[in-house]
């Protein structure tokens, strides 16, 4: 399972014009689910997402996560995470899983996040979203639970 964390000040994610998620101050987590992907990293992910310290403490040190903060989440499905660039000019997707595959692990990362009390947002799996986000620092970190565990 891959993501990509931007941290931010707001963000949405709107589906044919109507906004579906939004939330202030937190992360946007853009989450890929590859096809060799299990409970075991979506529970990976969430702990590791949930624990990141990215908030800078009252010394500008990465101290404080997004639990101490008090930051929420807007968790949007992202397959081409695991597109394969390296050959041709067109990205394969034979490591992303498919839906019946992807979904309930998606759903899994988000239900342990608001497990651990996190206000949790999510765009809409499978449409075509918009996502706005006003990206504080910037600061962008990725996780892969193939290579971070």
């Amino acid at each position: 399972m891959r993501a990509v964390v931007q941290r931010v000040n707001e963000a949405s994610v709107a589906v044919e014009g109507q906004v579906i998620g939004k939330i202030e101050r937190g992360l946007v987590l853009f989450v890929g689910v590859a096809v060799d992907d299990d409970e075991r990293d979506a529970q990976q992910m969430a702990e590791k997402v949930a624990g990141l310290r990215c908030f800078q403490d009252d010394a500008g040190k990465f101290n404080l996560s997004a639990e101490e903060v008090g930051g929420s989440i807007l968790a949007i499905s992202q397959f081409t995470l695991h597109g394969d660039c390296r050959k041709g000019r067109r990205p394969s997707f034979t490591e992303a899983a498919r839906p019946e595959q992807a979904i309930p692990l998606y759903e899994a990362v988000i239900r342990m996040l608001r497990e651990r009390n996190l206000h949790v947002e999510t765009g809409s799996f499978g449409a075509h979203m918009e996502v706005f986000s006003v990206n504080d620092g910037p600061v962008t970190l990725l996780i892969d639970t193939k290579k971070a565990f």
